[in-house]
């Protein structure tokens, strides 16, 4: 990419905004209201904007719109006769972009025509799905920016919630509640995607960079145990993550620079001039990384990082035939790691090697909405998922003069699914949702290595498909305004194998008064095992291989989680949550040792082992408390906890730490914001971040035995037996936000000084061929990231 001085942007957008002819201190805010369980549309709902005479009621299709908003903070109030009224604070308006909101709302299971219950504030990150029960919580595009050390990344922002850990410099794995990130779902639009990160590899969750667009995500929901049973194919948690409509009245442009996003621009609009309900959304990104490379940014290697990303979602207008969405993603990154260029400090190559690597991801997807009679709808996406992956590595002679091409993969996968379910509220009292998501994974896949061996050796070899079915039904029952129950079960086929899984889930819910409520969770949950694991293929001493790793079974858990949530104060809230874990059918070795795949998934490949045999178990337990004051009056504190232990047994039987055991984590975040500029149409804010986790359990390298074969072994008779330094980052970031009041133009900088102690956190140890040693390798240390963001 040829550098592009920021000055340069800003001259030619200064030239793209449209002047205007008057000051433009307000801003429009529209939405729809709509019934939660039903997502009817609500008319006639009072909208009222807080401490002022502006106001408007939806109309037949639940939309409102309110002119003349002015900047700043502000707070809407919904009331509509038979529902429990709501309060949305906070909310941020800016000149450079309209406002659009959806509104759900709960209807009373008592409702008179004459009575109004009292507006009450929303409680805040509150799961949207109204099936969830315990572990569940929302997040917004704000959240994912304004949170100090996110480098503008979802996996990030998560990492602050209870029970979550990533003390992972360089990727974004996500380790909940002591499972392998492979226990992850990733899903958007209602049916599951590949693993949404640059430089992804088979059968992982996590990477270096995140493909994901935040500018175009709405409100979405995570899950850390005891899912609902619409979810399924995962064992630890899940990430529900939905795209946001393209604003419908006029066309709007958003251009973005970010150190680790990239260079972006995103359009958005109508798609006809009739305004008829249609919207577009188109993003794209191009990296930055190599810019901050060249004036000094330590990004964790001296290779350089190419990636480019784009987002789309485009909202056809309402018809008889129903609503439809066309939706999708794509990303293509690569990297060449030449080990001259290289020191023995780079995180992810060796000085003796070549590697180079190429990644690309794609995911299209039609979405469609039909109601069917006065409560009910149908809801279908039809969606395809594309990867790509090549990889190719040379090894240097001691001399370093000659290089060997020793190993090379490729692998490509095509996977569609099909996603339909029935929601219907029968009553005030009982939804209910059942369905079926049907894929079909495509999977073509080779891996030669001779690394280890004087001729190329095929450790993977797979051409085919298989079938994944999983239904589902789930209800939940509300016997008061009080108590309810969501409850379900959940269905797995895996047609590789021909392994399944039934699985029940419920969660019980009751509010001791508006501001408490106790829940109890349980659920079984089964995943498959990574590819990697299923395919990988040993020769034997007959010549046949062995490809027992297909026959694996299904992985499961079960979840049984105690809650309780106290809205203490008005923007305030304690939750704190006891959890158990079991476990079982985890893939081990055959022969007793202390392997398991329960300590895999946090890097880009996976332990080369054959004839596993799925008699592996572990246990997860662990408290969690979170203390929290939402945003407003220009502060907020988020202060979570989690005290763990996460233990495994392999075929020996011997329990051993698991390598996600951190045993404690520690966050602490807050943030200030103080207006300025006439009205407070400005803002400069001050946000900072204090993480701690105990250190990584790890399995030491066994150097006599790496020296003699040349490459890295590890000491199988101690699995997990020593443990790195704890680990600490001290994250601080300054912004500005700007209203221009002669265009209608919003800008927002920020510089993000991460790790300002430039604490050596520990990020591996490995085996140095050229020296014949045991080293070191630290994660990044300080690193200041920058976003400038202008929307007009």
């Amino acid at each position: 990419m040829k550098r592009f001085p920021l000055l340069l942007w800003l001259i030619f957008l200064n030239f793209i905004i449209p002047e205007v002819s008057a000051q433009t201190n307000t801003q429009t805010v529209s939405g729809t209201v709509f019934d939660k369980a039903s997502e009817r549309p609500i008319p006639n709902v009072s909208v009222q904007l807080t401490g002022s005479s502006i106001g408007t009621r939806t109309d037949s299709t639940g939309r409102f719109v309110l002119h003349n908003i002015p900047l700043g903070r502000q707070q809407l109030s919904f009331t509509s006769i038979g529902y429990k009224s709501i309060t949305i604070p906070e909310i941020l308006i800016t000149a450079g972009k309209q406002v659009v909101l959806e509104i759900p709302i709960e209807q009373q299971i008592s409702s008179l025509a004459e009575v109004t219950v009292t507006s009450r504030r929303t409680r805040k990150g509150m799961a949207a799905n109204e099936f969830a029960g315990s572990s569940a919580r929302s997040f917004s595009m704000d959240e994912v920016t304004r949170y100090a050390g996110g480098r503008n990344d979802p996996s990030r922002l998560v990492s602050n919630f209870a029970g979550v850990a990533t003390t992972n410099d360089s990727r974004n794995d996500i380790v909940v509640r002591g499972n392998a990130p492979t226990a992850v779902l990733w899903r958007m639009e209602g049916v599951p995607i590949p693993n949404p990160n640059h430089f992804s590899t088979l059968g992982t969750t996590g990477g270096p960079v995140s493909a994901l667009n935040t500018n175009a995500l709405k409100n979405s929901d995570f899950y850390t145990g005891a899912f609902s049973a619409e979810y399924g194919n995962a064992t630890g948690a899940v990430f529900d993550l939905s795209l946001r409509n393209g604003n419908k009245e006029k066309v709007e442009k958003t251009v973005q620079l970010n150190l680790f996003s990239g260079l972006e621009a995103m359009i958005e609009g109508p798609m006809s001039k009739k305004k008829n309900g249609s919207s577009f959304l188109v993003g794209y990104r191009y990296s930055f990384a190599q810019i901050g490379q060249s004036i000094g940014f330590d990004i964790g290697t001296e290779a350089v990082p190419r990636y480019q990303d784009i987002v789309f979602n485009l909202n056809f207008a309402p018809s008889r035939l129903g609503k439809f969405n066309l939706f999708g993603m794509g990303g293509i990154s690569s990297i060449d790691m030449i080990g001259k260029d290289l020191d023995s400090t780079d995180m992810f190559a060796n000085q003796d090697e070549d590697n180079y690597f190429k990644s690309r991801i794609g995911v299209i997807g039609l979405k469609h909405t039909i109601d069917i009679g006065a409560a009910s709808y149908i809801r279908s996406v039809l969606s395809y998922a594309y990867t790509n992956n090549e990889g190719e590595m040379y090894k240097y002679n001691e001399s370093l003069t000659e290089r060997k091409h020793i190993g090379q993969q490729e692998t490509t996968t095509g996977d569609l699914r099909l996603s339909s379910f029935l929601n219907t509220r029968i009553s005030t009292r009982f939804t209910m949702r059942g369905g079926i998501l049907a894929e079909i994974q495509r999977l073509n896949t080779k891996r030669d290595s001779r690394e280890e061996f004087p001729d190329w050796r095929r450790l993977r070899d797979y051409d085919g498909s298989a079938l994944l079915l999983q239904p589902f039904v789930q209800g939940r029952y509300r016997f008061s305004e009080k108590l309810s129950l969501n409850a379900g079960m959940h269905g797995v086929y895996y047609g590789l194998n021909e392994t399944g899984s039934i699985e029940p889930r419920a969660s019980l819910s009751y509010a001791i008064d508006p501001s408490k409520t106790i829940t109890f969770s349980y659920g079984l949950h089964s995943q498959q095992q990574p590819l990697p694991v299923y395919l990988f293929q040993q020769l034997k001493e007959d010549g046949s291989y062995d490809q027992s790793n297909r026959y694996l079974d299904l992985t499961k858990a079960q979840h049984y989680v105690l809650g309780y949530d106290w809205n203490f104060a008005p923007d305030w809230r304690l939750k704190a949550e006891a959890y158990y874990q079991y476990i079982y059918d985890a893939p081990v070795e055959s022969t007793p040792s202390g392997f398991s795949i329960l300590n895999a998934g946090a890097d880009f490949t996976f332990p080369d082992k054959a004839g596993l045999v799925s008699k592996g178990t572990g246990t997860n337990t662990g408290v969690e408390l979170t203390l929290e004051k939402f945003f407003s009056k220009g502060f907020y504190l988020l202060t979570t906890a989690s005290i763990f232990s996460a233990k495994y047994k392999g075929s020996d039987g011997i329990e051993r730490n698991s390598t996600f055991n951190n045993k404690l984590v520690g966050n602490i975040l807050a943030g200030k914001e103080w207006k300025m500029g006439k009205g407070g149409k400005n803002a400069f804010t001050i946000d900072f971040k204090l993480a701690t986790a105990g250190g990584r359990y790890y399995t030491p390298v066994d150097l006599p035995a790496s020296i003699a074969a040349g490459i890295e072994k590890l000491d199988e008779r101690n699995f997990n037996t020593l443990r790195f330094d704890d680990y600490f980052r001290a994250d601080l970031r300054f912004g500005v936000r700007l209203n221009n009041s002669k265009k209608k133009i919003s800008q927002t900088f920020y510089l993000d000084l991460q790790n300002v102690t430039a604490r050596e956190n520990i990020f591996i140890q490995r085996f140095n061929r050229a020296q014949g040693k045991i080293g070191t390798v630290n994660q990044i240390g300080f690193f200041p990231d920058i976003l400038y963001r202008i929307q007009f």
